[in-house]
């Protein structure tokens, strides 16, 4: 993107065309919102997060400094984040916020996407690590009621490359692993790709357990549908063919933390006609959806999506990433679609319902030139509801690094953009943004940036 359209979009909000009503209402006809967001963004004098005036933000934790456990210092690669009511969460699936449960203090879980060159391990802890040789995993941060860090922990160790996941209707974290890696390589000891979950109360009780039936491939996220229990979850594979939309049917659904290890089936999106989600580009478009057993979730001699399906195959799409649940629904996102890395067309983003009572998926947006010059980013990553029923968008593409929103009634406007420069002289580079998350009373907002690794929270006159 030009350096002159970031310039502008930095200045106000910008119109979205699409079928945004339906993303966030469930129905295509929804009465337009007349929201203009918040604002241009100032500049930061400390040169850490721009922000729209009335906004502030602190620094809750940064890579490299020391965790207040004394386990070590603090993990780089900060990603996928969730928040937690200290005291219990509010048990609404659909909406962050809801009563908020006890007070105003929050556990804050946060995956740490380290690979084996990683500087910043997570540190090992007794009882915690599943692999000694991976690098990756999860942390806590336990806010007191005025937003303070009073104290900050290991949940996970061990893993490789935690990149999202997504929270229960429990109240846990389900952690994933972007990598296909099996023992012996990279010095692992252990196989790699699982789902693992956390207990942000006390990660002790959840230890570092794979989650093996959920399946074993380069997991992005996942979604727990809180009517029924089944978990959709996204694959990130960076190479052809592409990653597959999965649902996973548990054998004790709601069966609260512990329950996933009990096993279930995994399937497989296929749509019938097409093979590859990026040839949809009229936003509306409606699609019955089919579900296909997966032959060996835990791919031990040929990857999930390389295996015999049957007539019809799947469908595939590139960059599966976001994912989360809201109006009764999963939406899920496909940061970008590049036909000459093998896609069968070209996107700058799409992003997906999947409504499991009609058995329908939709595509709801369109990001980016691709659909309209004048439409703002590209490669959207993770994602979240905010507490006014709009969209939250981390962007993770080139140059300036932007959080956008989007209201109810389709305008997009910026939110944050990260103002540390981790480029060169002459040659800027800034940090693409993560684990875009609220507080349980929907009046924090909080966020990373991947690099450097950086989490902040972000008050201000939200709606």
């Amino acid at each position: 993107m030009s350096v002159t359209r970031r310039s502008l979009l930095a200045a106000g909000g910008i119109a979205f065309t699409g079928a945004l009503g339906a993303l966030f209402t469930g129905r295509a006809g929804a009465a337009r919102a007349t929201t203009r967001g918040y604002g241009p963004l100032l500049p930061d004098p400390r040169g850490l997060l721009d922000l729209p005036g009335g906004f502030s933000y602190r620094v809750l934790s940064r890579a490299g400094d020391p965790l207040r456990s004394g386990e070590g210092t603090v993990p780089a690669n900060c990603d996928g984040m969730a928040a937690f009511a200290a005291g219990g969460g509010s048990g609404d699936g659909d909406r962050p916020g809801g009563d908020g449960g006890g007070a105003n203090r929050v556990r804050l879980v946060r995956n740490h996407e380290n690979r084996t060159t990683a500087a910043l391990r997570v540190p090992a802890v007794a009882g915690l690590t599943y692999d000694p040789q991976a690098l990756g995993g999860c942390t806590v941060l336990e806010l007191d009621g005025a937003g303070g860090v009073v104290g900050e922990r290991v949940a996970l160790a061990g893993t490789a490359v935690n990149c999202a996941g997504g929270r229960t209707p429990w109240n846990t974290w389900l952690s994933c692993e972007e990598t296909e890696d099996r023992a012996g390589t990279s010095g692992y000891t252990l196989d790699h790709g699982y789902v693992f979950e956390v207990d942000p109360a006390d990660p002790h009780r959840s230890g570092a357990v794979p989650l093996t039936a959920m399946g074993r491939f380069a997991h992005e996220a996942v979604a727990v549908d809180p009517y029924s229990g089944v978990v959709y979850e996204t694959e990130d594979a960076f190479v052809e063919p592409f990653g597959l939309f999965y649902r996973f049917l548990p054998e004790r659904p709601l069966g609260g933390p512990g329950s996933l290890r009990a096993g279930g089936t995994l399937e497989v999106l296929r749509v019938p006609g097409v093979a590859d989600l990026s040839v949809v580009d009229r936003p509306g478009a409606e699609f019955p959806a089919r579900w296909v057993p997966v032959p060996d979730p835990g791919a031990a001699t040929t990857p999930i999506r390389l295996q015999d399906f049957g007539p019809g195959g799947v469908t595939h799409a590139q960059k599966l990433e976001g994912c989360y649940w809201g109006d009764s629904g999963v939406h899920f996102v496909s940061s970008y679609a590049r036909s000459r890395e093998g896609s069968a067309a070209d996107h700058h983003g799409q992003v997906w319902f999947y409504d499991p009572r009609r058995g329908r998926l939709r595509l709801d947006v369109l990001f980016g030139p691709a659909s309209d010059t004048a439409l703002p980013g590209h490669s959207p990553d993770n994602i979240c509801l905010a507490p006014d029923g709009g969209l939250m968008v981390c962007e993770d593409g080139g140059g300036a690094q932007y959080v956008f929103g989007v209201t109810v009634g389709g305008e997009v406007y910026p939110v944050a953009r990260n103002a540390q420069d981790v480029g060169q002289p002459g040659a800027p580079e800034w940090g693409e943004f993560a684990g875009v998350t609220f507080s349980p009373d929907g009046r924090t907002m909080y966020v990373n940036a991947y690099a450097p690794g950086t989490t902040f929270a972000v008050t201000g006159p939200w709606r």
